[in-house]
């Protein structure tokens, strides 16, 4: 697997698994009608900033990732990222390879910390793959996310120090 930056030519297989994955409302707090040009907007992200890809040998794009400062100002020393892994590839480590990818970025890139805002409690792959990654929760904004199946259910913020 390689895992490489990202360009607008990608969006085209990025596109199909991503409006898959938002529009299920389960993992991200997009908005499920999100159209494919903001989608494309939001995912792909100019510099400082990163969006890569990860594909195989044969150029197959199985995911995403984007990577960027999770706030301005005196808050900009703390990075953030997120992942998408298409449905038809998970299971096979891509979303691990692409987390411990953005892990190394942010560190290069000399930020201090990862954190991420909102990870739904009901998402236990992600969960349990940034504790495995030596994240933590630091809180659950109880009731943050309306789960379509599950209804209301927490919201993680999730941190790990670099």
């Amino acid at each position: 697997m390689l895992i490489r930056e990202a360009n607008l030519e990608d969006w085209a297989a990025i596109w199909p698994f991503f409006h898959t994955i938002v529009a299920a409302g389960e993992t991200f707090t997009y908005p499920t009608d999100l159209g494919q040009d903001q989608g494309r907007d939001w995912w792909i992200l100019p510099s400082p900033d990163r969006t890569v890809v990860a594909v195989d040998d044969a150029g197959t794009v199985l995911g995403t990732a984007k990577m960027n400062r999770n706030h301005m100002g005196n808050g900009s020393h703390i990075a953030s990222a997120s992942y998408m892994v298409d449905p038809a590839h998970s299971g096979q480590g891509v979303g691990r390879e692409l987390c411990e990818y953005t892990i190394q970025w942010a560190r290069a890139a000399g930020y201090r910390a990862m954190q991420f805002n909102a990870v739904v409690e009901t998402n236990v792959h992600a969960v349990n793959l940034y504790r495995a990654l030596d994240f933590e929760v630091l809180g659950t904004l109880p009731e943050g996310f309306r789960h379509p199946k599950k209804g209301y259910v927490g919201l993680h913020i999730m941190h790990r120090a670099l």
